[in-house]
């Protein structure tokens, strides 16, 4: 994306595995470590709850198919913003960057910040007052790493998903070494206990969460190299890597603690490590959860300024917000900002709230923004595309289908949680007016 305010743009250094690292690392937080219990409580035995496992994968697939298209078809940073301007114009797209660039984002960073102090706090010893400061730090750490620009930021990110890959494979290889040969035992189901469809929904919600975070790529498409080819390979081979990362991940935790045990269990992968290692495996995963969740704010920061910065350049938000620097091509200025607001939403604890108001919000955005992909079609009906979604309009129509599901679930489940999202939303028209006032006094 051409930062307009400079006349700089960003540099393509993003190879296919950069990519793939940051869909695995946007995926992959702390969600695997914990959401296994919820499911096992709300499925019946441990073949449905692979069961589920598969499905969410596949329904994230279609999605991922979905904006790898997308994202060849208009590879700027940006994302969902640059889809949702050119498809349905600029106040869609300021909601969109109203809702995402300026609360889920910097809430999500703030939430698994603090994930990631309190187990690095746990594993490190230190008490529980240091969570906070730990958590800031680990902002203006990754934060400062990202001003030199995508390369720095794509070496700190392949490491530690490197790291969180190492965690899972330790799980598998204790989850086996838990198993004494009964493998089959894990796949049985009990007839004894019927499941209701609104409860396997309900079990299906926290998997579909989990593997939310594979758009992180696309808001950096303007950074990624042959973007036409790498980004759908590198989109496909992320979240397949996922799913497979996942699948086994709960076939080590059934054969380990048991359909049951798991059930029952408030944290699956410390109490499978404390099965062979004792007091010892649980501050072993608690090192594992901090690299997964500090892998993961280093991503959304990332994203989630690239985002800012395209809405800084169009006019959208202050113009400042929209400068790259020109030795790093770097948004330095949004990742302050991004960063800061985070920062300030850890110290009043209000990011958990946010992030409760901001869910319908950020997946309406999803919804959206793969219905882009209908517009694409019809507008650019004879032209050449880089890259088509297989089994269309099927698997666009799946995943749209899919998100407006998991909407009115949320929206049942949550009804105040809804509605003050839909608020949040309205309230960015107003401010949509001022700044295209602004826009208007500033070219006019």
């Amino acid at each position: 994306m051409t930062d307009h305010s400079s006349n700089h743009s960003y540099l393509r250094r993003l190879g296919i595995w950069d990519g793939a690292a940051i869909v695995i690392g946007g995926v992959i937080g702390a969600g695997i470590f914990r959401t296994p219990a919820t499911v096992a409580e709300r499925t019946s035995s441990g073949l449905p709850l692979l069961t589920l496992w598969a499905v969410g994968g596949l329904l994230t697939l279609a999605g991922v198919l979905c904006y790898a298209e997308l994202g060849a078809r208009r590879p700027q940073a940006g994302g969902i913003y640059i889809y949702l301007r050119e498809a349905f114009g600029p106040l869609p797209a300021f909601l969109f960057g109203w809702t995402m660039a300026l609360i889920n984002y910097p809430g999500s960073v703030a939430a698994v910040a603090i994930t990631f102090a309190d187990y690095a706090c746990r594993a490190s010893g230190l008490p529980a007052w240091w969570v906070k400061p730990v958590a800031v730090g680990a902002i203006a750490f990754i934060v400062g790493v990202n001003l030199f620009g995508v390369r720095a930021g794509a070496w700190m990110q392949n490491l530690f998903t490197l790291l969180k890959l190492a965690a899972i494979a330790l799980l598998l290889v204790v989850g086996l070494a838990l198993a004494h040969g009964h493998l089959g035992g894990m796949l049985q189901v009990d007839t004894t206990r019927v499941v209701s469809g609104g409860a396997w929904i309900g079990a299906l919600l926290p998997v579909l969460f989990t593997y939310g975070g594979f758009h992180y790529l696309n808001d950096m498409a303007g950074e990624v190299r042959d973007p036409q080819r790498t980004l759908p390979r590198a989109l496909t081979l992320g979240l397949v890597g996922v799913v497979v990362c996942y699948l086994l991940v709960n076939i080590a935790y059934l054969v380990g603690l048991g359909h049951a045990g798991l059930a029952q269990s408030k944290a699956p992968a410390a109490d499978l490590m404390s099965h062979i290692f004792g007091p010892r495996g649980a501050t072993i995963m608690a090192v594992g959860i901090a690299c997964s969740t500090f892998g993961y704010c280093s991503i959304a920061i990332a994203g989630g300024a690239r985002v800012l910065q395209t809405m800084g350049a169009d006019g959208m938000f202050f113009r400042s917000v929209g400068h790259i620097e020109p030795r790093w091509r770097a948004p330095q200025v949004a990742l302050v900002v991004l960063g800061a607001w985070a920062v300030v939403l850890i110290l009043s604890g209000t990011f958990g709230q946010l992030l409760d108001y901001t869910t319908v919000g950020e997946w309406l955005g999803h919804a959206f923004g793969i219905a882009t992909l209908f517009w694409y079609r019809r507008r650019f009906a004879d032209q050449p595309a880089p890259y088509r979604v297989p089994l269309y309009p099927l698997l666009p129509l799946v995943f749209v289908g899919t998100v407006l599901s998991v909407i009115i679930a949320t929206a049942i489940n949550a009804p105040g949680d809804a509605g003050m999202s839909l608020a949040i939303i309205a309230c960015g028209v107003p401010v949509y007016a001022i700044w295209r006032r602004r826009q208007r006094a500033r070219t006019g």
